[in-house]
Formats: structure tokens, sequence, C-alpha cells
């Protein structure tokens, strides 16, 4: 074969690889050409780590019965009931994550400059539950986009013999149709006990100890959020600091730190008596 013939077919040899390459590239992103696969104006921040939404079995609706169902949030802020939180300015900051999960019926009407004005979430303590239908107009007609997660154990919730807060919760259901309620059920009871003691040392119910509307948004953000901004929550050296705190509850409650805390700091360490303070 002649010199010319043979270069042109190597040029056509060359692009047949060529176009074979770029069509597996495009179909199979294979590893070594995965880059070309991907929108290089995204980050790897923005990339899905787990695509479509996800079932927690953790969660119960009222009234079915189904778990929950949802994507997972790539950036979570969760608001504590602190009176810390006044004067905080970071209202704007808390709305730029993706959900916002509140507790109770902390307010955010008349303190957005400093908590907020989204709720994407409420964790809500059973015995709340009456405190939030005082102000059912607001909590459960206007910000109906809210998803509602009560937890609590005992004749009141039960499900099979209509204890009177799942009634309530019912009832609500009923009054506004599409409103997402949800309770614990009792398997995430036992969960977040064994999580306490597997944090603390100690078994919750011998040591009379009781977990707190705080504790359980925790166990709840850390399975629905990628990443997780806590506000308003001690630090992780509180109970090394040997310094009193203000109480937990109150008029917005009253916590020692203003600012946001990452999550998640070092885990294992032991806390100091730990109702109402998530371990760090």
């Amino acid at each position: 074969m002649k010199a010319p013939g043979r270069l042109l077919l190597v040029i056509l040899c060359s692009l047949g690889f060529s176009v074979v390459y770029v069509l597996l590239c495009c179909w199979a992103c294979l590893p070594f050409c995965l880059d070309s696969c991907l929108d290089p104006h995204l980050s790897a921040n923005f990339r899905p780590t787990v695509p479509g939404p996800l079932h927690f079995s953790g969660y119960s609706s009222v009234p079915d019965g189904k778990p929950l169902v949802r994507e997972l949030c790539r950036s979570c802020a969760v608001v504590s009931s602190s009176g810390q939180m006044l004067g905080s300015g970071l209202g704007a900051q808390i709305d730029g994550a993706e959900c916002v999960l509140r507790m109770n019926q902390a307010p955010t009407v008349g303190f957005e400059a400093d908590v907020g004005r989204r709720s994407t979430l409420r964790v809500i303590s059973h015995t709340s539950v009456p405190l939030l239908l005082r102000n059912y107009s607001y909590y459960f007609q206007q910000a109906r986009d809210t998803l509602y997660v009560v937890w609590g154990q005992g004749r009141h919730m039960d499900r099979a013999l209509g204890g009177r807060t799942y009634r309530m919760l019912l009832q609500l259901t009923k009054m506004y149709p599409g409103l997402q309620v949800f309770t614990f059920t009792e398997r995430m009871m036992a969960y977040c006990d064994q999580v306490f003691q597997d944090e603390t040392g100690k078994n919750r119910r011998q040591s009379g100890s009781f977990l707190s509307t705080g504790w359980f948004t925790m166990i709840v953000a850390l399975e629905l959020c990628e990443e997780i901004v806590v506000y308003g929550m001690v630090s992780d050296s509180y109970c090394r600091s040997g310094q009193p705190g203000p109480g937990w509850e109150g008029s917005w409650g009253g916590w020692e730190d203003r600012g946001p805390l990452r999550w998640p700091p070092t885990r294992g360490s032991r806390s100091c008596g730990v109702q109402g303070v998530w371990p760090s």
C-alpha cells in the first residue's frame, strides 16, 4: 500500500476511535471521562448524592399511617426556641437554607430579622399541640406548607385507642385537607432512647431523664439533612465551661449562644445531665 493510502487509513481509524470514545462517554459516563458528563459550571457541592424521594419509616402520617416520603434537604437551619436569638440579626441567613426546622410554637411573626420567616418543618411535643391550637389560623391555615412532626408516647398519642392528642391531630387534618402531619412511630421513639444511651452512657428511663423537643429535632435533622447549621443551642464546650447557662424554656426560651453551630461536632462526649442539651 502506498504511503498516501496508509496515511488516509490512519486518519480514518483515528476519527472512528474518537467518535466511539465520545459516544461511550455520553452513554455510559465512564470513569475516565466522568468530568465531561457533568456540567462544568456545577460545583461538587451541587451534585446530587441521593436522587429522588426517600421513605422514612420512623414517621407515620395522620390519619393513614403512611411513612414520610421526601427528598433530602441539602442544607438545613435548625432554629431553637431561644431568647438569645433576639437581636442576632440572623434571619436572612436562616432563610437562606433549603429547609428550616423549628420547634413547638416558636413564633416568627415580628421576629423575622432574627429568626427568619420560613418554616419547612416543625417538630412538636405532644404537650404543645394544644398551644398551637390556640393560634391554629396561623400555624395550620396561613402556613400550610409546613410539615408537622409530633413526638410523644403513652395513651394520649395512642392511635388504636384514640388518645386525646391524636384525636386533636386527626381533627386538624379534617379541618385542613392536605395538611402534612406525622407522628414518631414507637420504634423511632425507642431509637431516640437508644441514641441517648449510646451518647451519654445512661439509660433514659432508669436515670429519670426526659428527652426534649430539641433532641427530637436533631434526630429528624440528622435523617433529613445533608448539612446542618444549628442556631441558638449550646456549644460543645458548654458542659466543660462550668458557667451556669440561662433557663431551658421561658419567653423565647433561654439558651447560651446566639451564633450558628455547624453539625456534626465530635460525637461521643458525655453531656451534663442532658435534659434539653444535644450531646456533642
